[in-house]
């Protein structure tokens, strides 16, 4: 079975040579979310939706990459999204 969220889990904040090693064939998503407000977050009843305490803007994206030997390879792309943009 597989579920959307699965280990490991690698944060987006810590120190340099700290925490998990990205090692080659490891499948991770890249999460950033920026807010106007606060960082501290609230996860809804639905298990899906998130958004700030304080309820201010927020972005929240992703890009799915893997692990290659000496680089990270962008598996996601926003392309069509962007085709809707530029028309």
């Amino acid at each position: 079975m597989k579920i959307l969220h699965e280990s490991p889990e690698v944060p987006n904040h810590g120190r340099r040579g700290k925490g998990l090693k990205l090692k080659e064939g490891l499948v991770i998503a890249i999460e950033p979310m920026i807010n106007m407000g606060t960082k501290s977050i609230l996860q809804h009843n639905d298990g899906w939706t998130i958004t700030t305490i304080d309820n201010k803007p927020s972005a929240h994206f992703e890009h799915t990459i893997v692990v290659r030997k000496g680089k990270a390879e962008i598996l996601s792309s926003f392309e069509e999204i962007e085709k809707k943009i530029n028309g």
